[in-house]
């Protein structure tokens, strides 16, 4: 398994995802990809960084893992948290550490 990284996230920045939940599927658009702080703990292997997107849907889907995929960064789970409201659009986040 490949160790997830902001550079190859970088390349799907304003690319839509599609969200598997469960028979459905939710489509989101990869607006932020943010390298953070680097933290001085031993044996980190990347990075840390955060991925924000945001959904025209205003249904709030609750923080859990959910499998994505997209053209560039291809199929993965990841976690999701919902952290904002931007008009009817809700925004998510993803954090790697």
């Amino acid at each position: 398994m490949q160790l997830l990284s902001v550079q190859k996230f970088a390349g799907a920045a304003n690319q839509e995802f599609e969200i598997s939940v469960g028979e459905a599927a939710m489509t989101v658009t990869l607006i932020e990809v943010k390298p953070l702080q680097r933290h001085a703990f031993p044996g980190m292997l990347r990075e840390p960084f955060s991925l924000l997107f945001k959904s025209a849907s205003p249904v709030i889907l609750p923080q859990k893992m959910y499998r994505m995929q997209n053209p560039t960064v291809g199929s993965l789970s990841m976690f999701l948290v919902p952290v904002a409201q931007d008009g009817g659009a809700i925004v998510y986040e993803a954090v790697f550490n």
